[in-house]
């Protein structure tokens, strides 16, 4: 899995913006006072307002899922995952329980977990669902990763972050995902190698619609063309 991002420093700009922010506030208030300390009482205005016009009718109509994706991923996100392939077999070695992806199990999914659970509170973590399946020798996984975004933009800077990783690799193919504002997907043609097992070769695919992150991975014991990424992750895509 892609390596965990670097802890990010905030706060210390934010705060030098709000004690200046305070600092003016206090100025422009002290010297309101001393203005109108020379000035004669001004009349207060009536406190009868006119009564406004209401609008008739029962108000707009709600928008549906096509028209407010928020419709959409606000309802089961395992709905949007990527459907298994006929003729595949389901992972048993996935991480999600009934196709939920605890905060935990989400940040075990990193090299470093422990730095990688910390970004995932700080980047407003909401729910992660994950689907997998296993074609020959090679492995297939796909996660959606939803982030409240009220603070943070999340979902882009995790997808930013984890194409980061991927682009640093040695030996890497990469192309734009089609329809993505900035999706990428990575075929690494350096297999990792441990004593005692088959060269593992593997591509991934990063990209975000709204407030959820997408994050695709193929392994395979031979190299990953690159339309059995693009197309997975494309797929995938359209169903956000």
């Amino acid at each position: 899995m892609a390596e965990a991002r670097s802890p990010r420093r905030r706060g210390r700009t934010t705060l030098l913006i709000a004690a200046a922010a305070v600092l003016g506030v206090v100025a422009g208030t002290c010297a309101g006072y001393l203005i109108q300390a020379d000035r004669d009482p001004t009349p207060l205005p009536s406190l009868s307002q006119p009564t406004l016009a209401q609008a008739k009718g029962d108000g707009p109509e709600p928008l549906s899922a096509a028209q407010d994706r928020r419709v959409k991923t606000d309802g089961d996100l395992r709905k949007l995952l990527v459907k298994k392939p006929a003729g595949t077999k389901k992972a048993v070695w996935l991480s999600s329980v009934d196709g939920w992806l605890s905060l935990p199990a989400y940040a075990d999914t990193y090299v470093k977990p422990g730095p990688a659970f910390g970004d995932a509170i700080s980047d407003e973590f909401r729910r992660a669902v994950s689907t997998g399946w296993t074609k020959g020798q090679a492995d297939f996984e796909v996660q959606l990763v939803q982030f409240r975004q009220e603070e943070v933009l999340a979902a882009s800077e995790v997808t930013s972050g984890n194409q980061s990783w991927a682009a640093d690799e040695s030996a890497t193919r990469s192309w734009a995902l089609p329809g993505t504002e900035d999706g990428m997907a990575y075929a690494h043609d350096k297999p990792r190698t441990k004593p005692g097992y088959l060269p593992q070769y593997y591509a991934e695919a990063y990209a975000w619609r709204g407030d959820v992150a997408v994050m695709v991975w193929i392994y395979d014991t031979k190299p990953i063309p690159k339309k059995s990424i693009m197309d997975l992750a494309e797929r995938q895509m359209e169903r956000l």
